[in-house]
């Protein structure tokens, strides 16, 4: 668990103030849904269009691994009508928040599978949308066919983004996919696309793990044996160690990815296609020496 000591017994505290002074979340106004994470809240807002406030609890470039709930946090929650999680380890903190508050919102996991960073495959997203599509219709029956039609609209946009990828990938020759990252977080990415994973910095699906100096002599032994092109730095994590691999093998470190969290506002990965589209073109540049790219228009 991320909440911890005096953090759990501030949001105790704050648990029972919210209580005493929280507005009517059921009366008159656009239905409230709190989502954890960065991605999540983005699709959420595709679904939710005009008819929900949707307010996401990580901020763009904020990892969640690493993140510990803050008090408005516990207020958010405490007012909310629908919770939206990732799910699996990723954000389970939020479960804290939800007991400390004392809400009596659901709290929907809308990732639904076995593979943490799940949203690298548009298909898993596109489920992702359907179970919110799900969660805010059964709390807000009076606008369900509206978010019907945004998740449709929406959808129709991550399957072309799915089928755009998949032609980008398939123009690479199998042997150059080969992907080294900062942390294990494109599993769901290489699987779909057919990319072999060599290995990363961080051997864990969280940036809470540490690399041993034993841990990258072998990635630098298999990076060098497997004529790897390039290492992928996160946008979100400190590429000091990644940088240092490649220099040691002669790889290059200059295309990095959208990992665990949206970036700000105004660059590429500020959105869930923007991330997506970002990465591939990372990932082709990278696999490719510079020499082609896979430049995708989010719409």
């Amino acid at each position: 668990m991320i909440v911890r000591g005096t953090l759990a017994a501030l949001l105790g505290a704050l648990a029972l103030a919210a209580a005493g002074c929280g507005d009517d979340a059921a009366g008159g106004g656009r239905l409230r849904v709190v989502a954890t994470t960065t991605v999540v809240a983005d699709l959420a807002r595709n679904v939710a269009g005009d008819e929900a406030e949707v307010i996401g609890i990580l901020r763009p470039n904020a990892d969640p691994h690493e993140y510990e709930p803050r008090p408005d946090d516990v207020r958010a929650v405490e007012r909310a009508q629908v919770v939206l999680r990732s799910g699996l380890d990723l954000d389970a903190w939020v479960g804290d928040v939800a007991r400390q508050s004392g809400t009596h919102a659901p709290v929907v996991d809308v990732g639904g599978g076995r593979d943490v960073h799940w949203w690298h495959d548009p298909r898993n997203a596109e489920a992702a949308v359907r179970r919110i599509e799900r969660a805010l219709g059964d709390a807000d029956p009076e606008h369900r066919a509206a978010y019907a039609r945004n998740a449709a609209a929406y959808l129709t946009r991550l399957q072309r983004l799915d089928r755009v990828i998949a032609r980008c990938m398939a123009q690479v020759p199998a042997p150059q996919r080969k992907l080294v990252t900062d942390h294990d977080a494109f599993g769901a990415f290489a699987r779909r696309y057919d990319i072999r994973v060599i290995g990363a910095v961080i051997p864990s699906q969280s940036t809470q793990g540490q690399a041993s100096a034993r841990d990258l002599a072998r990635l630098r032994r298999t990076i060098e044996r497997e004529h790897v092109r390039a290492i992928f730095p996160e946008e979100s994590v400190s590429d000091r160690v990644a940088r240092a691999v490649a220099r040691q093998t002669g790889a290059s470190a200059q295309y990095r990815l959208y990992g665990d969290t949206l970036g700000p506002e105004g660059s590429r990965g500020d959105s869930y296609l923007g991330m997506e589209a970002a990465n591939a073109d990372a990932m082709v540049r990278g696999f490719t020496g510079g020499r082609r790219g896979c430049p995708i228009a989010p719409r």
